[in-house]
C-alpha cells in the first residue's frame, strides 16, 4: 500500500505526462475523430455537446444521448418539466429554508440579542446549488440557472441579503430559467434582493440613486454599448423612485412607496411617460426586454456560453433575431444555439463550479455538498461575486489558479473529503474485463471522452507500477492525475 506522499507523487506524475498535458482529447477533437471507447460510443463531437448540456455527462447521460440523438436529447432537457427528479428533490429537504419567504427566513435566524444567525441560509443555498448541479437529472435546467445567476447577479454576503437571495433563487432564476426573458427581467425587478443588492431601496426623489437603473440598462438589458444615454440611466432612476423593501411586519416584501417617488414628467428612450407611479418604470421595462440591442446581448452571451469564448456571429445574429421573433421565449432562442452552434463549438475552459461537478459526477461521488472552502479556494463560491456583472464567462480568468484544484482531486479520490465518497470503483467493476490496458482504456473513456494512445497508456502504467503501487491501487492513482491534469480543466 502506498503513503499518502506516494500517492501524490504518482498522481503527479500521471497529471504532468505529454498526453495529459496537451490536452490530447479536445486537441484531438478539433483535429479528427477519435478512437471508439469502450462506454457507450459516443464521438468527440457527442462528448463537448454533452459537456456543454450537462456539468459533465453520466454515463446513463451517455446512454440516452446514444440512444436518441442529439436533437431529441435537448428536447427532452427543454422540456425540463416532464423529467422525474424525485431523487434530488429528496436530497434538499433538510434545507427547511429553500422553500421559505424571506420573512420566515427572517424569523428562524433572528437570536434577538444574539443577531442572527446568517450563515444557515446562505450554506443551505450554497449546498442545494451544488447537489443540484450533481444530481439533478433537469441538466440543462441547471446549467441554465447558473447562467441566469450570473446574468442577475447578487452578492449574497451584503446585508440583508442573507434572507433575500434564496427567495430571489426560487421566485425569479429557477421559476423562469427556461421561461421567458419578459418574465424573467419582471421579476428580477420586483425582487427585494435586487432592490437592495443595488441600492434601489434607498431610491427615493429628494436624493435619487441610479444603481440599479444603470445595471437594468447596461447589466441586465440593452448592454453597455446598447444605445443609452446617462440622461436615460437618471430619468429611468427618477421612474424607480419608491420602488423599495419592506423593513418592517413582513421583512423583504417589495412595495411602492408613493410618497417616496418623483411625481414629475419623465422621458426614458425617446419614451414620454407620464406621472402614473409604479407604472412608469413597468413601462420602460417593458421596452427594454423587447429592444433589439437586448436581443442582440442576450443572444451574444448565451452563444459564448455554450459555444466559444469568441461566439460565431453567424450564431449570435439567428438567435438574437428568434429573441425578437419570439418575444424573448428563452427555449426557441436556445435551440438555435445549441443545434446550429454545437457543430462549432470551441474548448471551454471549466469554472471551478463546473470543474467540481464534474469530478464529482463523473466518479458517481456521493457528497452532502458541503464543499464550500473548496470553491473559495479556487475563487467561485456561489452567489460570492461581489461586483454586479457576475463571474467571468471566458477561459482566461481561471487558468491560472491550478493548486486547488490538484488538491481537490487527489483528495477526492483518496476519498479523504468529509462528507463525499466517489464510487469510480464500482462505476469500473461494470465495465472492466479484467485486463488492466482494457479498464484503464474505460477509464479515460470515461473522464475524457477518449482513451489514450497505446503507448501513452502503457506508459503510464509502467510508471505507476515501477514505484510498487499494488495493482488494486493504480486505477485510483492514475484516475486521480486525470482529474487534476490540463485535459480534464477543459469541456
Amino acid at each position: 500500500m502506498l503513503s499518502r506522499r506516494d500517492f501524490l507523487k504518482l498522481s503527479a506524475l500521471v497529471t504532468a505526462s505529454a498526453a495529459l498535458s496537451s490536452c490530447a482529447p479536445i486537441y484531438r477533437r478539433i483535429a479528427g475523430d477519435l478512437p471508439a471507447v469502450p462506454w457507450t460510443p459516443l464521438d468527440a463531437n457527442d462528448f463537448l455537446a454533452l459537456n456543454r448540456l450537462t456539468f459533465g455527462p453520466r454515463v446513463e447521460e451517455r446512454a440516452r444521448f446514444a440512444e436518441i440523438g442529439l436533437q431529441a436529447f435537448i428536447e427532452e432537457q427543454l422540456a425540463f418539466e416532464a423529467i422525474d427528479d424525485f431523487d434530488c428533490d429528496i436530497l434538499l429537504r433538510p434545507f427547511k429554508t429553500l422553500s421559505m419567504d424571506a420573512n420566515e427566513i427572517e424569523g428562524v435566524t433572528n437570536q434577538l440579542f444574539d443577531g442572527y444567525d446568517r450563515e444557515r441560509p446562505i450554506r443551505e443555498l450554497r449546498q442545494a446549488t451544488l447537489l443540484r448541479q450533481i444530481y439533478s437529472k433537469r441538466q440543462l435546467y441547471e446549467v441554465m440557472v447558473e447562467f441566469w445567476s450570473d446574468h442577475f447577479n447578487i452578492f449574497i454576503e451584503k446585508e440583508p441579503l442573507f434572507y433575500l437571495k434564496t427567495v430571489d433563487d426560487r421566485e425569479v432564476i429557477r421559476k423562469h430559467a427556461l421561461g421567458n426573458f419578459r418574465d424573467l427581467v419582471w421579476a428580477s425587478a420586483h425582487s427585494p434582493a435586487m432592490l437592495v443588492y443595488l441600492d434601489n431601496h434607498v431610491n427615493e426623489k429628494s436624493h435619487p440613486n441610479e444603481n440599479y437603473a444603470r445595471e437594468l440598462m447596461e447589466l441586465h438589458t440593452l448592454s453597455v454599448n446598447g444605445g443609452y444615454t446617462q440622461n436615460d440611466v437618471m430619468e429611468l432612476a427618477r421612474c424607480l423612485t419608491g420602488w423599495t423593501v419592506k423593513e418592517h411586519f413582513w421583512f423583504g416584501e417589495f412595495t411602492f412607496n408613493k410618497d417616496l417617488h418623483d411625481e414629475g414628467a419623465k422621458n426614458v428612450l425617446g419614451l414620454a411617460i407620464q406621472p402614473n407611479g409604479q407604472s412608469e418604470a413597468e413601462k420602460v421595462i417593458e421596452r427594454l426586454v423587447t429592444h433589439p440591442s437586448t436581443a442582440h446581448f442576450i443572444a451574444t452571451k448565451l452563444t459564448r456560453r455554450f459555444i466559444a469564448d469568441e461566439p460565431p456571429q453567424a450564431i449570435v445574429e439567428k438567435a438574437a433575431q428568434t429573441f425578437l421573433d419570439t418575444n424573448g421565449d428563452i427555449k426557441s432562442v436556445l435551440r438555435v444555439i445549441l443545434l446550429d452552434g454545437l457543430p462549432l463549438a470551441q474548448p471551454k475552459y471549466k469554472r471551478p463550479a463546473n470543474f467540481i461537478a464534474s469530478a464529482l459526477r463523473l466518479t458517481n461521488a456521493h457528497t452532502e455538498g458541503a464543499l464550500e472552502d473548496y470553491f473559495i479556494r479556487m475563487g467561485q463560491p456561489y452567489f460570492g461575486m461581489p461586483t454586479p456583472d457576475g463571474y467571468p464567462d471566458v477561459s482566461a480568468p481561471w487558468e491560472s489558479n491550478l493548486m486547488p484544484r490538484w488538491q481537490f482531486a487527489f483528495e477526492l479520490m483518496r476519498n479523504e473529503i468529509g462528507g463525499t465518497k466517489n464510487n469510480l470503483n464500482h462505476l469500473l467493476d461494470i465495465a472492466s474485463t479484467g485486463i488492466l490496458q482494457d479498464d484503464v482504456d474505460s477509464l479515460t473513456s470515461l473522464l475524457l471522452g477518449a482513451p489514450l494512445e497505446r503507448f501513452e497508456r502503457d506508459g503510464l502504467i509502467a510508471s505507476v507500477h515501477s514505484a510498487d503501487a499494488a495493482p488494486e491501487e493504480t486505477l485510483q492513482i492514475l484516475a486521480a492525475g486525470i482529474l487534476a491534469s490540463p485535459a480534464f480543466q477543459w469541456r
